[in-house]
């Protein structure tokens, strides 16, 4: 998702440019031209990915309870880092986008299987 949204096509196009990625300096004092995968999931030095992660495993994407306060935290956790270039509206609204075209895509993953699955039983 990264490598084909907006910030990843940044990345890949401007990657091999010490003006724009310049990779000796440390992330925190780095001024990149858009933001790499360290950069929002490994904030504050963390290495646990997750933290900042935007599946939520633990509840399942398509079943995840919104109202939920993991969701609610991990949510408030994100716009924190959006919101050091968007604002946090912008930041609630596209993570909402993201949250519902994850969810259809759950949902055609499992119909796919269930096509597949059918398909075999049908000795196909």
């Amino acid at each position: 998702a990264y490598d084909i949204g907006l910030h990843g096509v940044v990345y890949q196009v401007n990657k091999w440019d010490p003006k724009q990625f310049d990779w000796t300096k440390k992330l925190a004092d780095a001024d990149y031209v858009g933001p790499t995968c360290q950069y929002c999931h490994m904030r504050g030095g963390h290495h646990n990915v997750q933290r900042f992660g935007t599946v939520y495993t633990s509840m399942g994407m398509s079943m995840a309870d919104r109202g939920a306060p993991i969701w609610n935290e991990k949510r408030d956790r994100w716009v924190s880092v959006c919101d050091d270039c968007h604002s946090p509206r912008f930041a609630r609204e596209l993570l909402q986008a993201l949250d519902e075209a994850a969810k259809d895509a759950g949902l055609k993953y499992r119909e796919t299987f269930k096509v597949a699955e059918d398909l075999l039983l049908d000795g196909v």
